[in-house]
């Protein structure tokens, strides 16, 4: 379900707030080959369904910066902010990768504010911790502190 706030005044109270968790999206083979052509990452354990059967994972994996790419639409499907008018990803403080997503898993994320304060330019700069969670796993396959900034229109 979609938090939505009403301006950056609101969004700069919002530290605390448990966001809850998105949608489950299907991470698919034909998704992790179209990452590997994207980024040249072809490693045999992401794209090369034979061999990686045999492999530790036994199946292709979606790559690490896949699935930590896959937070920008789930984030998004988390959180409305009417009244910005620019949203920066502004960097990461920490980023882990716990267990694999093998192809063909769903994953969705859980997210909360963990510090929102007002930045120059009128701004407001939000830390979200974040965990992608995988269907069916116990341990998370990311595990995240994002910097977002977000600026008026």
């Amino acid at each position: 379900m979609t938090a939505t706030v009403r301006g950056l005044g609101e969004l700069a109270a919002t530290t605390g707030l448990d966001l809850g968790h998105s949608d489950w999206i299907e991470v698919p083979q034909e998704r992790i080959d179209t990452f590997a052509d994207a980024t040249g990452d072809h490693q045999w354990i992401h794209v090369d369904p034979a061999r990686a059967a045999a492999g530790p994972f036994g199946g292709t994996i979606a790559h690490g910066y896949l699935t930590l790419a896959l937070v920008i639409p789930l984030w998004t499907s988390l959180l409305s902010i009417e009244g910005a008018g620019m949203a920066v990803n502004y960097g990461l403080n920490r980023v882990r990768f716990p267990s694999p997503v093998p192809a063909g898993s769903k994953v969705r994320l859980h997210a909360s504010v963990l510090h929102a304060r007002e930045v120059a330019g009128g701004g407001v700069e939000l830390t979200v911790a974040m965990t992608v969670q995988r269907e069916g796993a116990t341990k998370p396959a990311v595990v995240a502190e994002a910097v977002y900034r977000y600026y008026p229109g």
